[in-house]
């Protein structure tokens, strides 16, 4: 003990009931603590008890031990938790020893449990009515998080850099229970951006005047990023890739080029998307625009159980279709007669697990048939071929794949803010219903209300999330007919709805001009997000014709999965999307991919099929899977069997096409079959 108290740097007091907690320390160091007792005599407070705390155990000592620590001590302290008669006693015992005392805001949780940490208003939290150091907080705010469920890394260091920057860990907590403090929601923001590029004005351009009249009624001058393009060789036949942001006008890039060739005699334009409800949409806009200068048609069959083509007509000079509708055309020898134009929007399909092999395939196939086409008939030049997308992660990467030009335009026309907050499942309806309300309650400074569109993980949540908004709001998805859809948008155009909650549809760019982005789900069906696919819909917030800036919300439930294949929680990948980098565009085969694809070339292109698989993007083991076509009997020599016709034909699996001809051995009811097919498909 004389060691110890020769070499006191701090004696710290608390009070703890009738008493008061003694803690002495040396170089930050606890060296032990103590109970004090004072009472009150003749001569003043005196310590009339004095004991040493050794574990759960008490060690008596004589009162005059804690004088003599108190005169070696360096600092004598007194916790601001104390009350003032209990500051009033100790400092008149220390008076009168000659003793001096500073009263200092201590951590209440480290002082109860026997330590003296100090702390500033810098330096402390917020918790209540009482402040509280930081390492205390942080042990409060897991506390907190273990109710809410498990929250992982990126999610709990996020929560606990805002806690330390507001200092209020209650804040942080009702931030938990999915409440809208928008000092505490926003993550960042993404600044609007404008490029330096000399605007082409519209009566410089030369086209057709039957689309020079149109766009010269519409504009005085080209924007960026279509000037830009009208610059580096569009008018000239050069393929393109596009790639700028959302709402910047880079669609109107592949429409002038297209509709001026076919108007000049150069061929009949393709604009594929991926999307029925995209095709759809188009369809409409082109007919509106275009449908007094040329013939519009669509091509969306790609059923697997029914193709029945209607409306489409072969001979019209633009054809809006799917990639699938197309792709089918190909596969089943329809002729679309001399192909001037190729525009593939959203061409960033190409790196989808699912669907990227078929825009590869595609885009091989539909070159191998214009360029024959070509061989036959020179007097329009060839194609040109126009590639259009918002996200890419590797632009001249991509660019040089597709044998094209890179036009890339890196502008946001408007800012966009980027909020987090937390909510499980059924909060999140709530706090989506206090957003829309709230943005539909606002004006832009040109006059228009906010709307916003939310985004869910399927068509059942969509309808679940609309019924529950107060205000005006409508589902919309790929399983609303196309009457139902048209509706959505025209009420959402004219400002009747608040809001629409969709899956993935709205994602690739149906045209709903939103103020504000809500994420109810990171998923779309079973998978995560990519960074690729948020960007592309957070892209839809904020229009420069409409909104001062966009609104991004995500709404994460913590320790939260939606379905038992997913390795990640939804908390980790909010993190990982807001903070991520663009992914590649690569197209990548499994077996069946290389499957599916080497039997759709050698339906279109025979014994060019090999020729079609080298030229497609991604690595195609033509050999082995033409081995497997031989051994699943879908081809003999270089032409398909009839079943391999119907395989292809019908976008078909191997596994697909086996489990029908099981079923057709078996006698097996239509419907069973349809059944085994989606119930394959969910198990994959």
């Amino acid at each position: 003990m004389s060691q110890q108290v020769q070499d006191v740097e701090t004696l710290f007091c608390h009070e703890i009931g009738d008493d008061y907690l003694v803690v002495v320390e040396r170089d930050g160091e606890r060296l032990f603590r103590a109970k004090l007792g004072i009472s009150e005599t003749s001569a003043g407070p005196r310590p009339t008890k004095f004991r040493i705390k050794r574990g759960s155990s008490e060690e008596p000592r004589q009162p005059d031990e804690f004088v003599e620590l108190a005169r070696r001590a360096e600092r004598i302290r007194i916790s601001e938790q104390t009350s003032p008669e209990g500051r009033a006693e100790l400092t008149a015992m220390l008076d009168g020893y000659q003793l001096e005392a500073k009263t200092v805001r201590t951590c209440r949780y480290c002082a109860s449990a026997g330590r003296y940490s100090p702390i500033t208003t810098e330096t402390a939290v917020k918790d209540g009515n009482d402040w509280i150091c930081r390492d205390c907080a942080r042990q409060e705010l897991e506390r907190q998080l273990s109710y809410t469920g498990e929250v992982t890394g990126a999610a709990k260091e996020r929560l606990e850099e805002l806690m330390l920057e507001v200092q209020d860990l209650e804040r942080i907590v009702n931030l938990l229970k999915g409440q809208l403090d928008p000092d505490l929601t926003k993550f960042d923001t993404i600044s609007a951006t404008t490029d330096e590029v000399d605007p082409v004005p519209v009566d410089s351009l030369n086209l057709h005047p039957g689309v020079q009249n149109l766009l010269e009624d519409r504009f005085e001058t080209l924007l960026p990023v279509q000037s830009l393009s009208v610059e580096n060789g569009l008018f000239d036949g050069d393929d393109q890739l596009v790639v700028s942001a959302t709402a910047t006008g880079k669609t109107l890039v592949g429409e002038m080029a297209g509709i001026n060739r076919v108007l000049n005699g150069k061929g009949k334009m393709l604009f594929l998307v991926p999307l029925v409800a995209l095709a759809n949409q188009k369809y409409g806009d082109f007919q509106e625009e275009y449908g007094h200068l040329v013939d519009v048609t669509l091509r969306v069959g790609a059923s697997r159980i029914n193709d029945d083509g209607e409306r489409f007509d072969p001979g019209a000079d633009v054809i809006v279709g799917t990639y699938e509708g197309i792709d089918h055309a190909l596969r089943t020898g329809k002729d679309m007669g001399d192909i001037g134009t190729v525009v593939i929007d959203e061409v960033h399909t190409l790196k989808e697990d699912d669907r990227g092999h078929r825009l590869d395939g595609l885009i091989s196939r539909l070159k191998y048939t214009c360029e024959r086409r070509a061989e036959k008939r020179d007097d329009y030049g060839g194609s040109q071929w126009i590639y259009l997308s918002a996200t890419v992660g590797n632009p001249e990467q991509l660019a040089g794949a597709l044998e094209s030009k890179l036009i890339e335009f890196e502008e946001r026309p408007v800012p966009i803010e980027r909020h987090v907050t937390f909510a499980d499942g059924q909060e999140k309806v709530r706090v989506e219903n206090k957003l829309v309300k709230r943005e539909f309650d606002t004006k832009s400074s040109k006059g228009y209300r906010g709307q916003t569109i939310i985004f869910t993980n399927s068509r059942r949540r969509c309808h679940e999330i609309s019924r529950k908004l107060e205000y005006s709001a409508a589902p919309y998805h790929a399983g609303l007919d196309h009457r139902r859809r048209k509706t959505v948008e025209r009420k959402f155009a004219d400002q009747d709805l608040a809001a629409v909650v969709t899956t993935a549809a709205l994602a690739a760019g149906v045209d709903f001009p939103a103020s504000q982005v809500v994420f109810d789900s990171l998923a779309m069906g079973i998978e995560w997000l990519s960074v690729q696919e948020f960007h592309q819909m957070l892209g839809r917030a904020g229009r420069p014709d409409y909104h001062d800036e966009g609104k991004v919300y995500v709404l994460v439930e913590p320790d939260c999965t939606y379905h038992n294949s997913m390795e990640m929680t939804e908390d980790e990948v909010a993190f990982k999307l807001l903070k991520g980098e663009m992914e590649p565009v690569m197209t990548r085969y499994d077996e069946d991919a290389a499957v599916e694809e080497t039997l759709a070339n050698v339906t279109v292109g025979s014994k060019a099929a090999k020729r079609l698989n080298d030229r497609m993007l991604g690595e195609v083991p033509t050999k082995h899977a033409v081995g497997k076509l031989l051994q699943y009997e879908f081809i003999d020599g270089f032409e398909p069997t009839p079943l391999g016709r119907v395989v292809t034909e019908h976008f078909l699996s191997p596994g697909e096409a086996f489990t029908l001809v099981d079923g057709i051995r078996k006698d097996a009811h239509p419907y069973d079959l349809v059944a085994d097919i989606e119930l394959r498909d969910a198990d994959l």
